[in-house]
């Protein structure tokens, strides 16, 4: 499926054989939708503190990763920052994900996302001021997951992206996230364990996979959209261990 004229980039995507289009996205039926949202509402729809609901394999012994989605007011809105993953990486190269990685013992979500926001985009810890949390995330290894912390910053961060693992930093409109020739579905597996699988075609750029799934988790609750099922919103969170949709999927989809 080819991306829209000008958008899209060049991340490898390990599309299976069996996939189709999916459905539209949950704000798609809204007037406007970008108007709503603003740092207040945010902080209103994430009171500090908000845990999200865990992901089925904390409780057997996940590995906890975390991400931070810092927020700012800017010039079109309120922007998200976005990293593109360097190149020379084992894995998920060039991916555009949030600043994020595994948590070390003892840390809390929080902790992890600051430090290592910190040490991928030299985010002073001081300008960041979480908020909440997302619903977790499982890995489709089955053996880890991802908690993104919602946090806003004061304005428009002075970064300098780590050269070993960030190739860039990129700061994106919420309200270009929200245009309705950015985002797609698509089911991926034959149809009795096909999965969905999201996509924000940016300018030069795709986000998919893990990422794109917060982002419309995130969008989805400041438009009031329903963002679906735990299965929506947490693709991975009933495939089994080293469940593997095409076997060019080195890691995964999520």
């Amino acid at each position: 499926m080819s991306s829209p004229p000008g958008r899209g980039g060049p991340q490898q995507i390990p599309r299976p054989t069996a996939w189709s289009p999916g459905r539209p996205a949950p704000w798609a039926e809204l007037v406007d939708p970008e108007r709503s949202i603003t740092l207040e509402r945010v902080a209103a729809m994430f009171p500090a503190g908000t845990e999200g609901a865990p992901s089925p394999v904390a409780d057997a012994g996940g590995t906890p990763s975390a991400v931070l989605i810092p927020l700012y007011e800017g010039d079109d809105g309120v922007e998200v920052v976005l990293t593109r993953r360097a190149w020379n990486l084992r894995t998920h190269r060039g991916e555009v994900s949030f600043p994020g990685g595994r948590s070390e013992e003892g840390e809390t979500p929080v902790q992890t996302a600051v430090r290592e926001a910190a040490e991928e985009i030299a985010l002073h810890p001081g300008l960041v001021r979480p908020l909440g949390e997302l619903d977790h995330l499982t890995t489709v290894t089955r053996r880890a997951y991802i908690v993104p912390v919602v946090a806003t910053v004061p304005e428009r961060p002075q970064l300098r992206p780590s050269e070993a693992e960030v190739d860039g930093v990129l700061h994106v409109p919420l309200a270009e996230l929200l245009s309705p020739e950015v985002f797609r579905e698509e089911q991926w597996g034959p149809a009795d364990r096909s999965r969905p699988v999201y996509f924000f075609e940016l300018v030069g750029d795709t986000v998919w996979g893990a990422t794109a799934a917060m982002l419309r988790q995130l969008l989805s609750r400041l438009t009031g959209a329903d963002p679906g099922t735990p299965s929506d919103y947490d693709p991975a969170r009933d495939a089994p261990p080293g469940f593997r949709l095409s076997p060019e999927d080195e890691s995964g989809v999520f």
